[in-house]
Order: C-alpha cells, then structure tokens, then sequence
C-alpha cells in the first residue's frame, strides 16, 4: 500500500467521513488536472522487485525481519509475507546508458542483500512464486509484523465474511481454502513505473493493457503453487482469488473484483480514480487531516491521502498513481504484470521490451487500441497466462483492417512488437549498444521458446523422471534455480536438469 497505518477499529462515522474525503479528493484531482498543475516531461522510470527468502534446502525462510536489520537500508522494505522482501532503486531518467546503470545497481544491491541473507541461513529469490511453498506457509502467522498488513488481512476478510477459496486448474488443479490474505505472499512481481503528462496518460496506459499478454508470454516465471503445476504465470489467478472480497452471491451478479484487468480503454486518467471510487467501497477508512480543497484554494499541492490509500487497495494490473516530487505532482504508470526474476539481466531485457514497446505504441497515429477490442486484450492476457511462451494471440494485423487475427506469442514478438521496442528505446534515447543487449534476450527466449516458467517446468519434470517424487522433485528445480540465478545468465541459456 505505500502508506504507515495503525491498527484500529474503524466505525460508522470513520466510514461516512472517509468517503466524504474521498470525493474531495476526486474534486481536487480534477481541479489540478484542468488547472495543469502536473511536472513537464522529465522521462522518469522508477522499478521496485518483490522478492522471496528461501534456505539452501530450497524451502522458504521466514526471517525478513531478521535479514532487514542486516541489510540496513531504505532501498529494501518489508513486503506481506515473513519470506518476502522488496527492493526499490530511485528514479532514473530513461536515456543513454539507464539500462546498464540499472542492471549494476540491482547486481550490487542484490548481492549484498543475499551475503546478509546468507547470515541467518537463508538466500535472496528472485521468482515469481517459489515453487516450494505450501498452503502450510501461506497463514495468518506467517505475515510480516507491520501493522499495516494485520489491518489489511483484518478488513479484507471483514468485507468477504468467509474463508477464501483458491481453485485454479491448468496443467493440474489445485483447490483449496485459506483464512487470511497470506496466500498473496505467494505472488512476488517486478513493477515498471512511468512517469506521464496527462495529456498522455490515456495512451500510455491503454499501450500497457495492450501489451500486457505479450509481457507475459516472454516474462512468465511462476508454473507453481503449492506443489501443483498450474498455468505457465499463475501469479494473477492466485492474486485475484486471495484478495477477493466478493463472496460467491457478489462474484454471480457480476460485482468486479479488487484485482482485475480492467473493462475498457481509456481517455483520461481521472477515469481510473473515479473507477476506483465508484465500484470499490474503501478498505481502510483511515482520513488525514488535510483539506484536499482548501490546499488548493491556498495555492498549495494535496497529498489526496485518502485517494492514494484506496488506490493502493485496487490491484490493476496497470495501476494510475498519484505522487509529488519536491513539491509538485505528477501522475505515473505502474505496470504491475510481470514476475519477478528469473536474473538481473532478464529483468533488464523484460524492462526494455517494456518501456521501449509503450512509447512506440503510444505514440502511433492509428494505435493499436483503437484495432483491438478490450475484452481481446484481456483474452489475449489470460491466455498468455495459461500458455506462457507457447500462448496463442490475436492482434490486428499490421497495415489491414478486419479483426485481429491469431498468432503464435513469439512469431508477434519477434516479426512485429521487437522492432517497435527497438524503435521506442530509440525514441527515449538508450544507448544502442543497451537496447540490442536486453532486446537480444527477448529474441532468443522466443528462438528458444524458453522462459523462466518453461524453464521450471522442464527441469522438474527430469527430476521425476530421475526418481524423485513431487517434493523433493520441486525442491531440486529450487536449489537448481538458485544455484543458476547467481550466475546471472540469462534464463535461455541454463542447462535443462536439477
């Protein structure tokens, strides 16, 4: 969420001027957006990694606090599970060599978090969910000690008045039922922040949605949960299923969930503020004492407290923020869509496929959107998400009309979204010699048809046929992967086995 909150009991009247506070909040946001109060370009990029803690036995390790006091600094966070951590690198202005600079801060930040992690038994993962977990570590008990995360848990629940269901089928099935939000420990991402105008949010969000499913197809690095073999990217199943605060009645007459991909492409950003507010009652009713309105009326900049806290409860998978930087606001993109991992350097390719592909595709006289009907773009996402690098997508066809059509994931990427991101990055200013280094990785990953998911799943299933029954099977593509991931080359290349 972004925000300290204490835990509490909120009342009717917490709930009455929360919702009041909301709506001024909204009405101010729209006072700055028509008063262009908002930063001028400045090409900012921002990137924060959710990570896992797991022990050379592969098994997950619940000593964040432990491995925070060590580290000892503010780039690394607690994040909801005790076996998670978080790192966030400040701001860079997204030109010249950013791309290299990047994958050496994360090298040194990384390593150090992992030497200070080794203190305690324990490791640095860098994984969409690891494949070791069980629902026995994904409980109540479990979640990190800062309050914020007990009222979280506390209220969630409160809104759903019942156990949460987990029913995912793919490869296998899993079901299952949990008593907490624990679960969406499970799901540790990469988030792409991107600093826009106004005036261009619209087409940079809806570029982001459109793209979303081919971020997954090249990206997806999360085939297991809780020792089932599932979709190719089971991360935003799981999410959707353990922060749902609809019981089944709300989930049949067609209530929207707090994660979801959206209905429709947008033409402003206030549209997605206003969403927020209209379909999604606020989970934590906690009001600042500022005055949105009469902050205005002074001159001055709101922090839209309230505004923010709710926004941080709704999990779009492209998330609008609102910040303010040295006294002035700005509005950002988050892209919440890919998993974390596998190495540094295809982070860094999954960054430059990312930033480069949106500037293209928002920038184009005919966007894409305005050729491929939402509700494909979010088949196009689930799709990607069951399939991975072997996924099925339909897209305009370029230069025609008529709908879009189908197309092998890799066959789109590699005849059609590589060339825009090199011409995207191009457009940023990167450095050449940057751009074909990450973009190099996206193309051999779809030479290859291998990612980190495919990766996973091809190394487990030689573990069970060398023998080994499903856990120690799970447990060996665990240390395997580690043991890879500290090397730092790219997932393409790693040798198939345990």
């Amino acid at each position: 969420m972004g925000e300290k909150v204490v835990s509490e009991a909120f009342d009717l009247a917490d709930r009455l001027r929360h919702r009041d506070k909301l709506k001024q909040c909204l009405q101010a946001l729209e006072r700055l957006l028509a008063e262009k109060r908002f930063d001028r370009p400045r090409n900012l990029m921002g990137l924060e990694i959710e990570l896992n803690l797991a022990g050379p036995d592969g098994m997950p390790s619940m000593v964040n606090a432990e491995v925070l006091e060590r580290i000892a600094s503010q780039d690394f966070q607690t994040e909801l599970g005790q076996f998670n951590l978080e790192v966030n690198i400040v701001p860079h202005r997204l030109s010249g060599r950013v791309l290299d600079q990047l994958a050496e801060e994360l090298r040194a930040g990384l390593s150090y978090a992992d030497r200070r992690a080794m203190e305690v038994g324990s490791g640095i993962v860098m994984i969409g969910s690891l494949p070791t977990l069980t629902s026995d570590h994904l409980v109540r008990g479990n979640l990190s000690t800062a309050d914020r995360y007990a009222l979280l848990n506390e209220q969630v629940l409160a809104a759903r008045g019942e156990e949460f269901t987990i029913d995912i089928a793919g490869v296998e099935r899993l079901t299952c039922t949990a008593r907490s939000i624990a679960p969406e420990a499970a799901c540790t991402s990469v988030q792409l922040h991107l600093q826009v105008t106004p005036g261009r949010f619209a087409a940079v969000w809806n570029a982001a949605q459109a793209v979303a499913a081919a971020q997954i197809a090249v990206g997806a690095n999360s085939p297991f949960l809780f020792g089932r073999e599932l979709w190719r990217e089971s991360r935003p199943p799981l999410f959707v299923q353990s922060t749902d605060t609809r019981p089944p009645e709300l989930q049949h007459q067609g209530v929207r969930p707090r994660t979801w991909f959206g209905e429709r492409w947008i033409s402003s950003a206030q549209e997605l503020f206003e969403e927020n507010l209209r379909y999604f009652p606020p989970l934590l009713p906690i009001s600042h004492d500022e005055d949105p309105l009469r902050v205005l009326d002074g001159g001055g900049v709101p922090g839209l407290h309230e505004l923010t806290l709710h926004n941080g409860t709704i999990y779009r998978w492209n998330r609008p923020v609102y910040g303010i930087a040295d006294g002035v606001p700005h509005l950002r993109v988050e892209n919440r869509v890919l998993p974390a991992g596998p190495t540094v350097t295809d982070v860094m390719a999954n960054t430059a496929f990312y930033y480069g592909l949106v500037r293209a595709l928002a920038e184009e006289s005919r966007p894409v959107w305005s050729r491929l009907p939402f509700a494909v773009a979010a088949e196009n996402f689930d799709e990607a998400c069951r399939h991975g690098i072997d996924a099925r997508l339909r897209w305009p066809r370029p230069g025609r009309g008529g709908p879009p059509v189908p197309v092998d994931a890799v066959r789109l990427v590699l005849d059609e979204l590589l060339p825009l991101a090199a011409a995207g990055l191009d457009a940023w200013g990167v450095e050449p010699a940057d751009r074909d280094h990450c973009l190099g990785v996206i193309e051999q990953r779809c030479r290859r048809r291998v990612n980190g998911a495919s990766w996973q799943a091809a190394t487990y299933h030689r573990a069970l046929e060398a023998g080994m029954d499903r856990q120690q099977a799970l447990a060996a593509t665990t240390r395997r992967y580690c043991e890879l991931m500290r090397t730092g080359e790219p997932v393409h290349a790693w040798p198939d086995g345990p």
